[in-house]
């Protein structure tokens, strides 16, 4: 059972897993611009959503930034670019991949102690990280590589003895509109609510549960009304006993518990949930989830703040999600590496629990 009321043990190994390494690698990494600052969510509470819109400094929402007139990443696009439209991004990004080695990703995450990743497979721009029968109605083949990094992923991970997730964007695919989203109410409105579209996103999610077996659905934004989402958790329980699904399907009632989910997602904070509930924080190391390059070592929690915060939120019950994002080539930023590095020297000396 998964419905309204429903009660599902806790995986265990998720109950005891501590650590997690999330990972940004989008399109976006091409530009691989946003404005250094406060979190979103700081932001809109000092200054409101539209301040927050405009000025985000999340990297993979250029796209979106890139479309609000007079914001600090139309400004530079039009200094920088002209007016190179975004899918010349995607090109680069895709040519790309053809080049890249899950190899060296899965040690390191390895070496930092990590028990689990969790990697973007599609995020708002609609580009999939996996060769999907389903390729975007407007943009066919170009929106996918031909490599399946999802899988070559999933594999190279689970060699090495930790667990595989999927994060998807189901709320927000900009192929079929919504741009720009400048406050709260145009994000909500900016989730595609037609029959075409719920088939879509329905598809990929059956697809990814079928192909991969992702121990965590990790899903954002929200979902088209229409979803059946109770039969979408249960096709997967069934085929992944011991998985999980986050609060991101439908975060109104997920999070108050009209709607089955294992475990809540705070973003940029580590309250954990006063129900006492099962949470898990997601941050980047910096400013942004998908790598700036206007981002400096200034700009980065250092290893101490990191391996502070990392035993504060495994203490009160929770896991750290910790980003990771790579370069276009799919380099991992040298000071992300530290970091990383400097979690697995403390995790040695302070193994995780289980």
């Amino acid at each position: 059972m998964t419905g309204a009321g429903s009660v599902r043990p806790l995986p265990r190994w998720f109950q005891d897993a501590g650590f997690g390494i999330f990972i940004h690698w989008t399109a976006a990494s091409v530009p691989a611009y946003a404005p250094v600052g406060a979190s979103p969510f700081d932001l809109a509470a000092t200054s409101g959503w539209e301040k927050a819109m405009a000025e985000s400094p999340y990297v993979e929402w250029y796209q979106n930034s890139l479309a609000i007139a007079d914001s600090p990443v139309e400004r530079h696009h039009e200094q920088v670019y002209g007016d190179l439209p975004y899918h010349a991004f995607v090109t680069t990004f895709l040519e790309g991949i053809k080049h890249w080695n899950p190899a060296p990703w899965a040690e390191l995450f390895s070496e930092a102690g990590a028990r689990y990743v969790v990697l973007v497979t599609k995020h708002h721009d609609g580009v999939l990280l996996w060769p999907s029968g389903r390729p975007n109605p407007f943009r066919g083949g170009a929106w996918q590589p031909e490599r399946d990094v999802v899988g070559e992923l999933a594999d190279a991970v689970r060699s090495r003895g930790m667990r595989f997730g999927t994060y998807y964007s189901g709320g927000l695919d900009w192929t079929f509109g919504g741009l720009p989203i400048t406050d709260l109410l145009s994000l909500i409105g900016a989730i595609p609510q037609t029959p075409e579209y719920l088939a879509y996103v329905d598809g990929h999610w059956h697809e990814l549960i079928e192909r991969y077996k992702p121990d965590i659905l990790w899903n954002d934004i929200g979902y088209p009304d229409a979803a059946d989402l109770d039969s979408l958790f249960a096709f997967y329980y069934d085929r992944v006993p011991d998985g999980l699904v986050n609060n991101r399907f439908d975060f109104v009632r997920q999070t108050s518990g009209a709607l089955h989910c294992d475990f809540i997602t705070p973003e940029y904070s580590t309250d954990a949930d006063p129900s006492g509930r099962k949470w898990e924080t997601c941050r980047g190391i910096g400013t942004s989830f998908g790598y700036n390059a206007q981002e400096t070592e200034h700009d980065y929690l250092s290893t101490d703040a990191l391996t502070a915060m990392l035993a504060d939120v495994m203490s009160r019950g929770g896991n750290l999600l910790l980003n990771v994002g790579p370069m276009a080539d799919g380099t991992i930023p040298p000071a992300q590496i530290e970091r990383l590095q400097g979690i697995g020297r403390f995790l040695s000396m302070h193994p995780l629990a289980g």
